[in-house]
């Protein structure tokens, strides 16, 4: 999420000086780029590892703060909730074993922390999206408590005026309000950076985008999302929805969301990039700048364009250009910040070389994208990944071609090509495309959580099917196997498992009725379905009642072909919340005699418990 700005005051004074630093760090990056000032002799990559903080239950572990005092790594840095973290590898120039000393380096700064939450009774596990994160994790108590976040969260509730909605529709629908924009906390991913020579950054950036739909196809991660399968790779509908600023009007009017795949092939430079962004987006946050941009060149000294750093910061492109300054030596660099994290590292190492030699391998008839191929097309490639994975069928060049003849045919010998170019070792070449090559036989990571996640399902209960997928998954990564090898769950593990809230064990696929429905239809829904109670709702769609077998029999003498649900339904219910602990709802039934309890959060009505469950 960058970095803290912990001075800053986000006044209107600030804002003001802010906003001239934003307009000058473009001039002055259009003047090193004239001046042939950004560095063009060197090839570097890098990356961004965001991992979760689990339990012993596989449950979200919100202690990262303690873990990263005690790791004491500035390598490390906080995420936007408390049971994530960031690890920022450092810069590798591409050539013969920089994959294998990447790899190296990550999985030493893995052992670190895994060493220090271990301290902290936590675990590290990398995925697209924790399966066991539920809703009571998103809360605001939840938040890293960190001016930056707090802020962004404040300004995007602020500018949308309305809580945020997400509206995600895959095997399963997600549908729900959120008063924060901590939905953002459940994308965790593998964020690869390449530097690219000024002169070529437009071809770079275009072929970047083309090619980002069969990426994504084969490096899916992320299929579900509270316990909903979804897309293949939920991230990119989740995070767009989770950062949307758009305000719905009855009007029809172009709005470009914060979050994206952009809008057109770009054109000219990548100063002409950053000025489309700055004159689409609001400033979402500021900071002091104390030394200006352009004094700085004319003092002979390379500034660090503050100001555009922050705000490009804030604008979230699936490929983000970014400039930067290592060495004393400014340059740029894209950020593919598409790819998910997990399900290993060998698995993340695969999607990184596959990648950078696609991006190194560019055939030149690809340098002019908007001659041959309708961005439209691209994007629709990328949605369309993003929900099918593996399975998507896309347009490349005028053909409809599949994700595995795609990597196949074409994309595969380009990046087999590229690597090559850069004399990355033979063996590290081969090693890692091959995983690419063997997992589109074979299936990804979102595949192999589906499968298991619905045969789980057949045997337990959600949550403990989710519990139990995740345990296998943090299991399998430990092995370090990749996922296209990964072999199905077999039966239900043991696991130190603890059903202590009642959202843990309720029932959550529910029939309901409504007040106003006839009796006798009531009844008869109650027995072709073999159940004894049934929530009552409103037209709001809030609790107004419970409709019971024992209480139905109260009323043997009433007509029901006249009478009507709440006529016969019980009004004063008493109800419990999700994490209402499931020995506090025991007593409550036995105390009141009853068989069940709803459970609600405010008014609805979002599972019911019994005494079967309990």
């Amino acid at each position: 999420m960058g970095e803290h700005i912990k001075k800053s005051s986000f006044s209107e004074k600030e804002r003001k000086v802010f906003v001239q630093n934003l307009i000058d760090d473009i001039q002055a990056l259009e003047s090193m780029i004239k001046e042939g000032l950004i560095e063009d002799d060197i090839v570097r990559i890098g990356a961004e590892q965001e991992m979760c903080l689990i339990k012993d239950d596989y449950r979200p572990s919100p202690n990262s703060l303690d873990v990263l005092k005690d790791v004491d790594d500035s390598h490390f840095t906080t995420e936007f909730a408390k049971y994530n973290i960031e690890a920022n590898l450092d810069p590798y120039t591409l050539e013969k074993g920089c994959f294998t000393d990447m790899e190296q380096q990550l999985r030493q700064l893995l052992g670190k922390v895994k060493k220090s939450a271990d301290n902290h009774n936590a675990k590290v596990i990398l995925t697209g999206i924790l399966p066991t994160i539920s809703k009571g994790e998103l809360g605001m108590d939840f938040m890293t408590p960190i001016p930056r976040y707090y802020r962004i969260n404040e300004v995007l509730k602020t500018w949308r005026g309305d809580d945020f909605t997400v509206r995600i529709k895959g095997a399963d629908e997600l549908s729900l309000h959120h008063d924060s924009v901590l939905f953002e906390a459940c994308n965790t991913s593998f964020q690869l950076h390449l530097q690219i020579p000024p002169d070529d950054f437009i071809k770079s950036y275009n072929w970047a985008q083309a090619i980002s739909g069969p990426v994504l196809g084969v490096c899916c991660n992320s299929p579900l999302l509270l316990g909903k399968e979804l897309w293949r790779e939920t991230r990119i509908a989740l995070f767009q929805q989770s950062l949307d600023t758009r305000i719905w009007t009855k009007a029809v009017k172009e709005q470009v969301a914060r979050v994206g795949f952009g809008e057109s092939w770009q054109k000219d430079s990548v100063a002409e990039i950053f000025k489309k962004d700055i004159s689409t987006h609001r400033i979402l946050l500021t900071k002091p700048i104390e030394n200006n941009s352009l004094d700085l060149l004319r003092q002979g000294k390379i500034p660090k364009l503050e100001a555009l750093s922050l705000f490009n910061s804030t604008v979230y492109r699936w490929n983000r250009p970014c400039y930067g300054v290592g060495n004393g030596k400014p340059h740029l660099r894209i950020e593919n910040r598409y790819i998910p994290s997990g399900p290993t590292v060998i698995d993340e190492m695969a999607n990184f070389a596959f990648w950078v030699g696609l991006m190194a391998g560019r055939p030149k008839k690809y340098d002019d994208m908007s001659g041959i191929m309708d961005f439209k097309m691209a994007k629709l490639n990328f949605i369309r990944a993003a929900m099918s994975g593996r399975h998507t069928v896309f347009s490349w060049m005028d053909k409809t071609m599949t994700v595995k003849k795609i990597i196949k045919e074409e994309l595969l010998p380009i990046a087999y090509n590229g690597l090559r170019k850069f004399n990355i070792d033979e063996d590290d070449i081969n090693r890692l495309l091959g995983i690419i090559e063997a997992r589109i036989k074979n299936g990804t990571g979102a595949e192999w959580q589906i499968k298991n996640f619905r045969e789980l399902k057949k045997q337990m209960k959600q949550d403990s099917a989710i519990v139990q997928l995740t345990k296998a998954m943090y299991n399998n990564q430990e092995t370090e196997v990749p996922v296209h090898q990964w072999k199905p769950i077999k039966g239900m593990a043991k696991t130190k498992e603890s059903f202590h809230w009642v959202r843990q064990i309720m029932s959550t696929k529910l029939l309901k009725l409504y007040e106003d429905d006839y009796a006798n239809l009531a009844i008869a829904i109650m027995q072709w379905n073999n159940i004894h109670h049934i929530p009552v709702e409103n037209g709001k769609g809030e609790l107004v009642g419970l409709l019971t077998w024992s209480h139905i029999e109260k009323f043997e003498k009433l007509d029901k072909k006249e009478a009507r649900v709440s006529d016969i339904m019980v009004k004063d219910v008493i109800t419990v919340a999700p994490r209402t602990e499931i020995e506090t709802a025991k007593k409550m039934m036995e105390e009141h005699q009853i068989g069940c309890l709803p459970v609600c959060v405010d008014t609805h009505t979002v599972g019911i418990i019994s005494k079967v469950d309990l």
